[in-house]
């Protein structure tokens, strides 16, 4: 099944470069697109919005590339089905009725890491970095195009899935009574399991796998967030002012996450 998988793949590279095109980059960009489209398929989305009308248009997006949808129109709602379900992703709204888009937002982050992406009419910066700060992971600013919607969030669930695999490295990072297990993606300090959002993970999990190494707030964003990623600098502050309030007995003074004035921030064994 696999190398039959693997021929139809090399098949449509050819109609799509011609068959006279033998470059073996293109093959393989070819092929590693037709995979990712593949781990696309069969991704669970919770889409939550009290506009019938625009959750019914992204929900018939995402089915047509294969994803499954849950629908919720109301903050309530929204919250007991992340309570119930397992997601990939969540879709989120900040305006909704009973509870906001925010406090559901922080609810969710009290039992679960699932990435949120929070959908805003509002086009100030600070209500963005308002709904980064309250554990989401991206934004989109309504009005929004549906493509844009999809290939965010298609970029985050890789991204996610990426730090799942199994590799080389070691399952397990440890710094003096922090614990850090990179395969269940959990924090632990002694016998305190720490809630991270799954960017605060990513933060935590690239300055510890270097420790010492200073990062720059732009090679930061760019490493969790990615090339592609709208966003300025201070959602990388955001992010480790409340990392350091999760795992610093004092923020103010970490032991941990270290500021290079400056420059960076880096980890401190």
């Amino acid at each position: 099944m696999h190398l039959r998988r693997i021929r139809r793949d090399r098949r449509k590279q050819k109609t799509i470069y011609g068959r006279r095109d033998r470059d073996p980059a293109k093959i393989e960009l070819s092929l590693r697109h037709n995979e990712y489209e593949r781990q696309d398929m069969a991704k669970k989305v919770l889409v939550v919005d009290d506009e019938k009308l625009i959750v019914k248009g992204i929900r018939f997006s995402l089915e047509q590339d294969g994803m499954e949808v849950d629908c919720a129109y109301d903050g309530e709602e929204a919250l007991e089905k992340a309570r119930n379900n397992t997601y990939d992703i969540i879709l989120l709204d900040v305006m909704l009725p009973k509870l906001t888009g925010v406090e559901v937002c922080q609810q969710i982050r009290e039992f679960s890491g699932v990435p949120v992406v929070m959908l805003t009419a509002k086009g100030d910066d600070m209500d963005k970095i308002l709904g980064l700060e309250y554990g989401a992971d991206d934004y989109i600013t309504k009005p929004f195009n549906i493509l844009e919607v999809k290939a965010r969030l298609k970029a985050i669930m890789r991204r996610t899935a990426s730090k799942d695999v199994k590799d080389d490295k070691s399952a397990m990072l440890e710094s003096g009574d922090m614990r850090v297990n990179r395969e269940d993606r959990r924090v632990y300090i002694g016998d305190r399991e720490i809630n991270l959002t799954s960017k605060e993970f990513e933060v935590l999990e690239l300055l510890m796998s270097n420790p010492g190494k200073v990062y720059s707030r732009e090679n930061l964003l760019k490493a969790v967030w990615g090339v592609d990623y709208p966003g300025d600098v201070r959602t990388v502050d955001v992010h480790v002012r409340r990392l350091r309030e999760k795992i610093e007995n004092s923020p103010s003074e970490p032991k941990f996450v270290q500021t290079k004035w400056g420059v960076g921030y880096y980890f401190k064994e």
